[in-house]
């Protein structure tokens, strides 16, 4: 290949701004012209370097969009540490088909319990599947919705709400709502009823034991203490 090709190739993939291609093609091409790889076979794994490429994009992208106060994952969560979850009930959750039948979890337990830390993970694996995801605290969302209601843009702010694959909204119960933060929490509720799941982790001062139980219409209860 003479230079000039190669200056031209360089600048169409500028142009086309395929994120792996430009940095690859080049090295790939020699890996393969030295195994003896044919054409079809050196764009194949281009193509594939591509697509995980991308994928890798798309996922960071959802999880910034979910505005994680951490990202973390359940292969990180200690399962013995609680030996009353029921840890194949949270990994089959972790298979987000809650999410395709639009059913809800809610996590109750007391601070400290590890709540956050499996709607995170959860949460997480939502994005890794190509799921839009929300993931406010139930006073950032309160906040956040009484700030648009008194700037005329409260419509907007619920359609984006209602909009999510998957909203959870976090340390609900931990702190006490107004009058006013509870009807717009019910209203994000019910816009959300056979639209989306919705994930709540709830703080319960006095729960203890473990009861999960998903049903079809009904909540996912996974109470920790």
């Amino acid at each position: 290949m003479t230079d000039t090709p190669q200056v031209l190739l360089a600048h169409h993939l500028k142009a086309l701004k395929p994120p792996t291609f430009l940095p690859k093609y080049d090295k790939l091409a020699r890996q393969c012209a030295a195994e003896g790889v044919d054409h079809v076979r050196y764009l194949l794994r281009l193509a594939e370097l591509e697509l995980i490429e991308r994928e890798r994009r798309m996922v960071e992208r959802r999880i910034k969009e979910a505005k994680f106060p951490a990202v973390k994952s359940l292969d990180s969560f200690d399962f013995l540490a609680l030996p009353s979850l029921n840890k194949a009930l949270v990994l089959e959750l972790a298979r987000c088909e809650y999410v395709s039948l639009r059913e809800n979890i809610i996590t109750v337990g007391n601070s400290g319990t590890g709540k956050t830390h499996v709607a995170l993970g959860l949460a997480l694996a939502a994005c890794q599947k190509g799921l839009s995801v929300g993931f406010p605290t139930a006073a950032a969302l309160i906040h956040e919705l009484i700030e648009a209601r008194d700037e005329k843009r409260l419509l907007r702010l619920q359609r984006q709400f209602a909009g999510y694959k998957l909203l959870v909204i976090d340390e609900l119960g931990y702190v006490p709502l107004s009058q006013t933060g509870a009807e717009l929490l019910f209203e994000v509720f019910s816009q959300r009823y056979e639209r989306g799941s919705t994930s709540s982790p709830v703080t319960c001062r006095s729960t203890s034991g473990l009861a999960c139980s998903p049903r079809n219409g009904s909540p996912a209860l996974c109470s920790t203490g």
